[in-house]
């Protein structure tokens, strides 16, 4: 009949439609797991991003203690030279000082040489007037 025929026809069409669907169901369910595994790599990555932050904020940090310590060392070996700088002066002018006294000693040892010169001629005189004369 025209009505079975009519129902069939629309039967089949609506096992076409939903071959159809179901179809587009597979293919939007594998869109969403393919998405699922693609978000849940992203989220992997962004952790692994996540800790590699903290160890480069812990470098950051230790970077940052090791350059306050080497400030620190810096300003002890500046303050130590400008200390050894002050003794080195101070020795100089000590050294100076000696110099001087020693320029003076040899001066007056020299001046004692002579004085002691003149005695010994001095007395050398008076022994040949001596040896002369009686």
């Amino acid at each position: 009949t025209k009505m079975a025929s009519d129902n069939e026809q629309k039967l089949d069409e609506l096992t076409r439609k939903l071959g159809v669907q179901e179809d587009e169901l597979k293919r939007a369910i594998e869109r969403a797991e393919m998405a699922e595994n693609k978000l849940k790599s992203i989220e992997e990555e962004l952790q692994t991003v996540g800790e590699n932050m903290k160890q480069l904020e812990k470098s950051a940090e230790k970077a940052v203690e090791r350059e306050e310590k080497l400030k620190d060392k810096i300003l002890q070996i500046q303050q130590k030279y400008k200390a050894a700088e002050g003794r080195f002066e101070y020795g100089e002018m000590n050294i100076t000082k000696l110099n001087q006294r020693i320029d003076d000693i040899e001066d007056e040892i020299y001046r004692e040489k002579l004085k002691i010169k003149k005695c010994a001629d001095d007395l050398g005189e008076t022994f040949d007037d001596m040896l002369a004369n009686y």
